[in-house]
């Protein structure tokens, strides 16, 4: 029986349910209309109240436009397929399952189950020996379009022995699952809403909280599981992070662009998509580093490599440095810099804002020096000293206004030094402003430089040409960097001289810096203070306009609430060092293979790159289906991975396709040949799928028109229905990994076009 006490609909009579189930899905649509007109309205009524003059009352209003034009984007993005299957439970009730959960006004029951619901779970995990309660499980095949969606078929899986016998219904085939994994595939993933299956579900369910690496070969669906498991987690803990947000980190853009439409699809906005070389930010690497220096820019002693190179910019004269001033001469000496620089660093700020106390410190060190120097032209000469001798003892007579004299001068030795452009030049000179980029680019450019921060390591392996594009390896250096050296001061231009604005804009020189070595400026809190993403989360909301991803995008201190890896194994530990800042909370979903791994600082094991961050507070997960390849392609990549790891076990496939690859051997001379024939014989062979070709090198490859090249890097995380691999020995000469990458990106088809 269904929720309302009808009885439901037996599967002998197949035109009947069709109908009936067709009925059910339109009144469900009907339901989602309404609710999308209310929430839409409800919006447009926000938006059109009077604001308020008051604070909380603009946030409460931002809260509720955020709200229901959130809720209203969910409803829309669940158009499409809105309802994918049902539960009959032993107690005679019905459950629909679907893209998100509906209620029906009439009397407040649940109409439609979204798939992450508790209430959902047996649909992904019930099986015959373990039922969770259910009777039966009807997966839908849904044609047409909303709001006029129908039901043109539908399998059931029996899980109940009584059930089963009165219908002699039941498969142990999963007819919805095989559709899906035949189906031609597109320029971008889909969801896999309608086919988790258990050993996914358990995963995508598993708790907020810590740490999970998900591991599990080729075709095995990590990615998808990490995007479902996102969409989970926001529904299941939605106070939290939809204020707070999630970060995915994909191994490319093309990756990024293929899957970036999934969550979106779940009805989920409010998450930040990147790269490894997107990881500092406002600078975009594609660039990659020989696999030499790649591994030396990934290794964590970057960071205290980083942090000399930056004391090493917190320089000493050498030779004094004069600064001539109205009526005396100071001098920045060694010991007056030195101990300026002792009092900045002691702060513990980073270098940008400690520049403000080192530069107060030394001025009034040459103040003093300035003082000094004066009183001692100002002593009574000789010829007078010898009068005054002369006369005896005589009562000292204390100057009128001494005190006040000395105030005079010092406010006026102050001000001489304030306006002075030779002071601002050396303080620039001993301590200068840096921004990342130019203190990276420094440190390559300069041997010296190198060779201090290396502190005995060689580093001369790092040195590049001046203006040479950023690599991928550098964008977590600069993010490093950016850590150390904190903001530039309000309108700094750079390394040119002062004008005449820094200047008036310099702290008094010696009653402020007492304030900045006691660090007790509370105007002054940075956003990286906070460390606990629900205070985040709030600072986050209030007065800030735009989504949680436009606003976490555009800061680089945001703190998100979960951090997603995917290709996790080509993550360096720089890159890792730099993302666990962004995400202090440690709740991480991390998803790779480390035998796919062609990354020089990649992972060799998860422990190497974990281990520093988190020690042993991490799980390890399995995958071991595999969804995408068939037998016929898995069996001879199997071998490729044998010949390399032969520790690591290729995951299983579920289906043949009865489809072989094949393998040809041309001359060099007409390969270009070759594979405009291979191509064009792959569109015909797939029709409305895919075809790709992934080669080592892509420069001397023919234009192929509408059909993507890629190298096994750039295919990593991506399918096709058919791939064709350009001088596979070359591939594998590179890195055999890459073979097997290569080899596993094909969902139907696979060809190799051997160079003789």
């Amino acid at each position: 029986m269904d929720r309302n006490g009808a009885a439901s609909p037996l599967p002998d009579d197949t035109e009947h349910d069709t109908a009936a189930e067709t009925r059910q899905i339109r009144r469900l649509h009907a339901l989602l209309t309404a609710e999308l007109e209310d929430a839409t309205a409800r919006t447009q009524g926000v938006l059109g109240g009077a604001t308020g003059e008051e604070l909380s009352a603009r946030w409460e209003r931002d809260v509720a436009v955020h709200r229901w034009s959130d809720r209203a984007a969910a409803l829309r993005a669940a158009r499409s397929g809105l309802c994918f299957g049902r539960l009959d439970h032993t107690g005679g009730t019905t459950s629909y399952i679907g893209r998100i959960g509906l209620t029906d006004p009439a009397d407040g029951e649940s109409a439609l189950l979204d798939w992450r619901a508790p209430d959902a779970r047996p649909f992904y995990c019930a099986t015959p020996v373990t039922p969770l309660g259910v009777t039966r499980r009807r997966h839908f095949e849904i044609a047409g379009t909303a709001p006029d969606e129908r039901v043109a078929a539908f399998h059931d899986d029996v899980l109940d022995e009584s059930v089963a016998a009165e219908t002699d219904a039941g498969s142990a085939s999963d007819p919805a699952l095989l559709a899906a994994l035949t189906a031609p595939r597109g320029s971008t993933m889909r969801d896999i809403v309608t086919t988790i299956q258990a050993e996914q579900d358990e995963i995508i369910r598993l708790p907020l909280s810590g740490t999970v690496v998900i591991e599990g070969g080729p075709g095995t669906g990590k990615t998808a599981v990490a995007l479902h498991r996102v969409a989970y987690l926001l529904y299941t803990h939605r106070e939290r992070l939809a204020r707070s947000g999630v970060l995915v980190v994909g191994p490319s853009a093309g990756f990024i662009r293929y899957v970036g439409g999934v969550l979106p699809a779940l009805g989920e906005s409010a998450v930040v998509f990147t790269t490894p070389g997107r990881l500092a930010h406002g600078v975009v690497a594609t660039a990659v580093d020989p696999p030499e220096v790649a591994r030396t820019k990934g290794d964590l002693a970057m960071v205290d490599v980083l942090r000399r190179a930056v004391a090493d910019r917190q320089e000493l004269p050498g030779e004094p440095i004069p600064i001539e001033l109205e009526d005396v001469t100071v001098e920045i000496d060694d010991a007056t810099a030195a101990e300026a620089r002792r009092r900045a660093r002691a702060t513990g700020f980073p270098h940008n804002r400690a520049r403000a106390t080192f530069r107060d410190a030394l001025g009034g060190l040459l103040v003093d020096q300035g003082l000094e120097r004066l009183d001692h032209r100002l002593e009574d000469p000789p010829e007078l000293a010898e009068l005054l001798a002369g006369l005896g003892d005589l009562p000292e007579i204390e100057p009128a206004g001494a005190a006040e004299v000395t105030a005079e001068l010092r406010q006026g030795l102050r001000d001489n030094l304030r306006a002075d452009l030779g002071f601002h030049a050396a303080v620039e000179r001993l301590w200068p402003v840096l921004t990342p980029q130019r203190a990276l680019a420094e440190l390559y450019g300069s041997p010296g430089r190198l060779a201090a921060a290396g502190d005995g390591r060689d580093l001369s392996g790092l040195a590049r040409d001046r203006g040479a594009e950023w690599t991928v390896a550098d964008a977590p250096l600069l993010d490093e960097l950016a850590e150390l050296l904190g903001e530039p001061p309000a309108g700094h231009a750079g390394p040119a001289e002062p004008d005449g604005r820094y200047a008036s804009e310099v702290l008094s020189i010696l009653e402020s810096a007492d304030r900045e070595l006691a660090g007790e400026d509370p105007d002054e809190l940075r956003p990286t203070d906070f460390v606990t993403a629900d205070v985040l989360a709030a600072r986050h909301v209030a007065g800030t306009s735009g989504t949680v991803a436009e606003r976490a995008a555009a800061d680089r201190d945001w703190r998100y609430g979960h951090l997603v890896v995917d290709e996790a194994q080509e993550l360096s530990a720089m890159d890792w060092h730099v993302l666990l800042r962004r995400c202090p909370s440690r709740s991480i979903t991390a998803v790779g293979d480390l035998a796919q791994r062609s990354a020089p600082a990649g992972a060799a094991s998860w422990a190497d790159v974990l281990g520093p961050h988190l020690a042993e507070r991490w799980t390890h997960r399995t995958l071991t289906v595999n969804y995408r390849t068939p037998t016929e392609i898995m069996t001879p990549a199997a071998a490729v991975l044998a010949g390399y790891a032969p520790d690591h076990t290729p995951p299983v496939s579920v289906r043949a396709t009865g489809v072989h690859p094949w393998e040809r051997t041309v001359p060099a001379h007409a390969l270009a040949g070759a594979l405009r024939a291979a191509v064009d014989e792959e569109q015909e062979r797939v029709g409305q799928g895919t075809v790709a070709v992934i080669a080592a090198g892509t420069a001397d490859l023919p234009a192929l028109d509408g059909v993507p090249v890629h190298t096994p890097v750039s295919a990593k995380g991506l399918e096709f229905d058919a791939v064709v691999i350009v001088d596979p020995e070359r591939v594998r000469a590179a890195n055999p990994a890459d073979l097997y990458v290569s080899m596993t990106r094909a969902t139907q088809r696979l060809g190799q076009l051997r160079c003789s």
